[in-house]
């Protein structure tokens, strides 16, 4: 397991340096210039001098190549840069907005596996039946009810039926923890409905297919208990695809909550995502991509070692 873990560390810097040189190149070939976009942005007369007064301010002067040596030196030094549009540090951008993104990912997790385990689990076992439609039925509809969508009908039916507005914006957790919770509770609700869905209907299929097995026959020709097998063979094997979807799920939620966010008025990370593209910003779009790619890698890794936790056939060496 030591060494597992040793070559899978490891493995990040030549992934992250990878990531580092796509994006830096592939980005440049979007059209536009951010001096240009961010001096004249209100239609302000600006003089060429200005503008390439500017770029040389910001160091988009220098070649190519230069600009790129000197990008993976800072890398070097976890020197992120500084952003082409406000000027402050990259690294200060993402971690001002980490909070709030990764607290709505956690709470939308514990909300889809609180919700998907049972509903999945006795979808499995009344398999056909009313509940199992019923289940089903619950599974689809967040499956075909986009977040955002759900988030404005929670808004509006929280106002129709309470004439409560819930509360827009982000405090943090430490210094007012119920306003904290009563303002992102409801977008982790409106995510999590469709991360609950998507894990209820992999854990009814995995189960199922669990449950077909030889060893769950044997079992049951036994006279054991079907609680017993359940908690004893069949639910820890089922589990591995659910922890994967689980895992990947909440490493997309920390950066893709876009629209979300928009509709409850939060600043995270994908919001900061769609401000950094539409203004051209290079430095700030690298970061946030090295930040995501880093936040896959070490899910990845905690998927695997659950893996092993969940199955002791499975051996990480």
């Amino acid at each position: 397991m030591v060494w597992f873990l040793i070559r899978r560390l490891l493995l990040v810097i030549p992934t992250l340096i990878g990531v580092a040189v796509a994006v830096f190149f592939l980005i440049r070939v979007m059209p536009g210039d951010v001096v240009v976009v961010k001096l004249r942005a209100d239609g302000a007369a600006v003089s060429e001098e200005t503008i390439q007064a500017e770029r040389r301010r910001l160091g988009l002067d220098k070649p190519l190549y230069q600009q790129f040596a000197d990008y993976m030196v800072g890398l070097t030094r976890l020197d992120l840069g500084k952003s082409l549009w406000t000027g402050d540090s990259v690294a200060r951008e993402i971690a001002i907005r980490i909070p709030v993104s990764f607290q709505i990912a956690l709470m939308a997790t514990i909300i889809a596996v609180l919700i998907a385990l049972p509903l999945g689990t006795i979808s499995a076992l009344y398999r056909d039946t009313w509940i199992d439609h019923s289940v089903r039925v619950l599974a689809v509809s967040g499956l075909a009810i986009p977040s955002f969508w759900l988030g404005m009908l929670i808004i509006l039916a929280l106002l129709s039926l309470f004439n409560w507005l819930p509360k827009i914006g982000y405090v943090s957790i430490f210094e007012d923890p119920l306003t904290n919770l009563s303002a992102l509770i409801w977008p982790a609700i409106s995510v999590g409905y469709r991360y609950a869905a998507v894990s209820t209907r992999m854990m009814r299929s995995a189960l199922l297919e669990v449950m077909r097995e030889d060893y769950i026959r044997t079992a049951r020709a036994k006279g054991v208990w079907t609680s017993l097998i359940m908690r004893r063979h069949a639910l820890r094997n089922a589990l591995l695809p659910v922890v994967t979807v689980i895992g990947l799920e909440f490493a997309f939620l920390i950066g893709g909550l876009v629209v979300t966010e928009q509709v409850f008025n939060i600043n995270g990370i994908g919001k900061l995502f769609v401000d950094a593209t539409a203004r051209g910003d290079f430095n700030l779009i690298q970061g946030l991509v090295l930040f995501i790619a880093t936040i896959f890698i070490f899910v990845n890794l905690l998927v695997d070692i659950l893996y092993a936790w969940l199955d002791p056939r499975i051996r990480l060496s």
